[in-house]
């Protein structure tokens, strides 16, 4: 099972990492990624990550705020959401799956079969 963690509340313009690990076995041979709902919308994609690390990809709407990465001797992987926006406001999610993934189709919420229970970000004054 994932595990996403972290969130909380942040004023604007202000910094918060969540991290997503695995209560059993290693993420490190699973391709990760975030999504993110806010109440009453779609999820929708945040960020991507390969085993390696060395692959990602990013939604436009955080692209130059949001950093995704994995430290595999923690066995976990991060979101490094800095800027932060009210918009940001969601709860957010990790997905995993164990077989490549054509990039083109990461953003598309119906090719990730594991999710992780959700942590909330709140982004206000």
């Amino acid at each position: 099972q994932l595990q996403a963690s972290g969130g909380g509340t942040v004023q604007p313009g202000g910094s918060l990492r969540l991290s997503c690990a695995a209560s059993e076995g290693t993420l490190n041979d699973w391709t990760i990624a975030w999504f993110r709902q806010a109440p009453g919308k779609e999820r929708e994609a945040v960020a991507y990550i390969g085993t390696s690390g060395l692959e990602k990809r990013y939604g436009d709407i955080v692209k130059g705020r949001f950093t995704i990465s994995r430290d595999r001797a923690k066995n976990t992987v991060y979101l490094q959401m800095n800027s932060l926006k009210p918009e940001d406001t969601a709860v957010y999610y990790c997905a995993s799956r164990a077989n490549r993934l054509i990039l083109s189709a990461w953003h598309l919420p119906r090719h990730w079969p594991y999710w992780g229970q959700g942590t909330l970000v709140t982004v206000s004054s």
